[in-house]
């Protein structure tokens, strides 16, 4: 813990002036695929408040969650270190874990933590210690009990607790059963609630510096909209003649067209949460001052538990290490500095959010941290330090992807499958929905990207994956398939 004493004392000495330290409003959406946003290519999902963000702010186009799946990447954010140095790699509660494993797998699932240690230094506690007022709303998913928001760093803790979704009677209605949120009226609506909540500690502290961090449980399952959303999506549906369509990402099916009524119900109910918040920003006359920042944990859903939205042109989705899984919407609003409307292509990822709040607010962190200020293509005057970005994602999703790591150098990424160690290569520029394997032509490319990938696994500490002893080869694979190298490509099919 001492380290972390160093860290607050250094964070709180160099901290700028209140006047001089901007407020920051971060949205942070599950399970939210790069794709389901209007700015970033739906035509059946509406986000105005959202397309508006973009309009007034950056778009990025290569941004990245640090896992396909949720725990591991809110950890990234927290910390600004990748998901294998805190030891979260999996979501947690997953029951896929390697005790007691029963499906017949080539590999047992890497061991993994299942909380964020309270020596890690949080996203609150760098802000708190600058500062700030810090507020937490939504969905936490980083520990038990003594592990929440209020442990970590946050004021205000209002639905952050160990669970992965809504899971109290009513899911996203009254009632919440949420030990962290007492239920209102009934009818109440959970991403409209949580929004009132940022809102009130908004107005509660706009004379001093706040940090609002909105966590939304949408659009996680459970698959549940609000019923006027649900029939506008279904006529809309109609009207425009859509129909589900299916591809293979094997051992599933996966997703191809978005028409799914609930999940855009949904969405477009996270939009008016959103919009809600930005509304009383405007009404507090706090906007021109308060940085906003809006991504997502994971890649939409697409192979399962109802597979309700498509990633296309993205391939896969949450739980693979496709681009559907991994990249992401991010969008950075800071008025009189980033440019209306700006579009940045280089590549970024989660660890970078806890950079840029350090360097915004003159933070110096004395522990390693693994991100880099996104500051410099903020405000349009310089570029990063060449770097790659990297996965390590060493168990079975739930999803149907498989363990494996991978790796974005440029335009070419790596992904490594590590039940038969068959490396597949794709250049994004030439082919972002990674239909060509060119690592038979670049074996060279391969080999020194391998190289690079495996020293980045042991600088971090990364626990592979060990052979089943009990695995059976001549009984099917625990995947659904013959394990005979990476996963196929999705070939279009209408649903039956």
């Amino acid at each position: 813990m001492f380290w972390k004493f160093l860290f607050l004392a250094a964070t709180f000495a160099t901290a700028l002036s209140a006047a001089e330290r901007p407020n920051v409003v971060f949205f942070l959406v599950d399970d939210l695929g790069q794709r389901d946003i209007g700015c970033y290519g739906s035509t059946f999902y509406e986000t105005p408040h959202i397309d508006g963000l973009a309009k007034q702010g950056a778009r990025f186009t290569d941004a990245y969650a640090a896992c396909p799946v949720c725990s591991p990447t809110r950890a990234a954010v927290q910390t600004g270190r990748w998901p294998q140095r805190t030891g979260i790699t999996d979501y947690i509660g997953s029951p896929l874990k390697p005790e007691g494993w029963k499906r017949n797998t080539l590999l047992l699932p890497a061991p993994y933590s299942d909380r964020l240690a309270h020596e890690e230094v949080t996203l609150g506690e760098l802000m708190k210690s600058a500062g700030y007022a810090t507020f937490f709303a939504g969905k936490w998913h980083l520990g038990p009990e003594g592990f929440w928001p209020k442990n970590q760093g946050y004021d205000v803790n209002m639905g952050g607790v160990d669970r992965g979704g809504p899971y109290g009677r009513g899911k996203y209605f009254v009632p919440y059963d949420n030990p962290r949120l007492p239920d209102g009226p009934p009818g109440e609506h959970l991403p409209d609630r949580l929004a009132t909540e940022a809102c009130k500690f908004i107005e509660a502290h706009k004379a001093e510096p706040f940090f609002t961090f909105f966590s939304f449980y949408s659009v996680h399952t459970p698959l549940q909209s609000r019923p006027d959303l649900q029939a506008k999506y279904e006529a809309k549906r109609q009207k425009l003649g859509l129909e589900p369509k299916f591809g293979r990402e094997e051992p599933r099916d996966v997703r191809l067209v978005q028409e799914h009524a609930v999940y855009a119900g949904m969405v477009e109910a996270m939009d008016a949460a959103v919009g809600k918040v930005l509304s009383k920003l405007d009404e507090l006359g706090l906007a021109k001052n308060t940085i906003i920042i809006f991504t997502s944990d994971n890649g939409g859903l697409s192979t399962s538990e109802g597979s309700p939205t498509s990633n296309l042109p993205l391939r896969g989705g949450k739980g693979w290490l496709y681009e559907g899984g991994i990249r992401e919407p991010l969008i950075v609003r800071w008025p009189g500095v980033v440019k209306p409307g700006a579009e940045v292509t280089t590549p970024v990822c989660s660890p970078d959010y806890f950079a840029t709040l350090a360097d915004v607010t003159g933070s110096q962190p004395a522990a390693k941290i693994d991100g880099v200020s996104l500051r410099p293509l903020l405000e349009g005057k310089g570029s990063l330090p060449d770097r790659a970005l990297f996965w390590h994602y060493p168990h079975y999703g739930n999803q149907g992807g498989a363990p494996g790591a991978a790796m974005r150098q440029g335009d070419w990424k790596l992904i490594q499958w590590y039940e038969q160690d068959q490396p597949e290569l794709f250049n994004l520029k030439d082919d972002l929905g990674e239909t060509k394997n060119l690592a038979a032509q670049e074996p060279q490319r391969v080999q020194a990207m391998l190289k690079e990938l495996e020293a980045w696994r042991k600088d971090v500490g990364a626990v592979m994956p060990t052979k089943n002893p009990a695995f059976d080869p001549a009984e099917p694979n625990g995947r659904g398939v013959q394990a005979k190298g990476p996963p196929k490509k999705a070939v279009g099919k209408k649903a039956k």
